[in-house]
């Protein structure tokens, strides 16, 4: 294995682990109008990611800052083509990590209102944009000689691609429920586990049809990189798990089936791009691979060296962090949000 496949695996690991705990942090955002019916309710559903939002988003950053060091023209060409969509994403998380440090600096129920809502939409928006871009991703995008995006932001709003966003939502709305159920009690539990169940038929339904799209067409199958096999139906089979587990009020499992669906999720899309990053649909041999937009082989090395020195002390302290956090919120909890 070369250092470019290494980082294109590191950098799969980096939005894998996102997507799951980010993924329920946008989940538990989505709800909060919907389950939160009072102030203190609400205020203990976002005391339940409080200590962990930020720390979640890290991840988010790494994975933009990796690209941006082993294969920059992936970055250039993403981040250029894609600049409306990933400067809506940016203010959505922006707008989100004031609401959450805002809300509770005044008693105005008028006030604490308006930030609940700008927690909603700086969850939703996000959700679905990531899931548009790795649908858009897969599908291709026009990448003329030059590495440059010659399509339009309207280009990225096909159904495909919306369909991965509405797939990505869903499924971190459910992430999210089943989180709540674990970290609630009393009726905010059992109102968790009430949408859990029903969000879980459309979360089989919704991304199950957006992978057999991705696989099955006849354009999608020529366009598979590594034919991922097995890894989507695991995929499948842990979200399928995670409806048995609902049902039996076994919450802990559940949650790990959502978390290997989102895992096994990430990993198919990683593997059909492979060895590309973006595809073009002006023609295969204009797509960007990890060959060549990556960096120099010096570089990619000294960033190996960094990555195995830092990146285990950012996993035991965010470990640490979560086992401190592992309580359920009651009534009586403090509240710090």
């Amino acid at each position: 294995m070369d250092l470019n496949i290494l980082w294109f695996l590191l950098i799969a690991v980096l939005y894998a682990g996102f997507f799951v705990l980010e993924g329920f942090d946008f989940g538990v955002g989505i709800l909060l109008p919907f389950l939160g019916k009072d102030d203190k309710k609400r205020r203990l559903i976002i005391n339940t990611i409080g200590p962990h939002w930020d720390g979640n988003e890290v991840w988010l950053l790494t994975a933009g800052g990796a690209t941006f060091a082993a294969f920059p023209h992936w970055y250039a060409t993403f981040f250029s083509g894609f600049y409306l969509a990933l400067f809506l994403l940016l203010l959505a998380l922006i707008v989100r990590g004031v609401a959450f440090e805002f809300r509770s600096k005044d008693d105005d129920p008028r006030w604490r209102q308006v930030w609940d809502w700008c927690i909603f939409v700086g969850s939703l928006l996000p959700a679905l944009l990531l899931g548009v871009a790795f649908a858009n991703l897969m599908r291709g995008v026009p990448i003329d000689g030059s590495m440059t995006y010659v399509g339009g932001f309207w280009n990225l709003l096909n159904p495909y691609a919306l369909l991965g966003g509405i797939s990505s939502v869903i499924l971190f709305t459910l992430h999210g429920a089943i989180f709540l159920s674990l970290k609630t009690s009393g009726d905010l539990m059992e109102s968790s586990r009430q949408i859990a169940n029903r969000l879980w038929l459309p979360a089989v339904i919704v991304p199950g049809a957006y992978f057999i799209w991705t696989y099955f067409t006849p354009q999608g199958y020529a366009r598979l990189g590594v034919n991922p096999g097995a890894i989507p139906v695991v995929a499948g089979a842990a979200i399928v798990a995670a409806g048995y587990f609902l049902r039996q009020k076994k919450e802990g499992w559940a949650f790990g089936m959502t978390a290997v669906t989102i895992i096994f999720s990430v990993a198919t899309i990683f593997l059909v791009l492979f060895p590309r990053v973006m595809v073009s649909s002006l023609g295969e041999t204009l797509s960007l691979t990890i060959y060549n937009a990556s960096s120099s082989p010096y570089t990619l090395k000294v960033m190996t060296i960094i990555a195995l020195t830092v990146v285990p002390i950012v996993l035991i302290y965010q470990g640490w962090t979560y086992w401190v956090f592992r309580h359920r919120l009651t009534d009586q909890s403090k509240l710090e949000y």
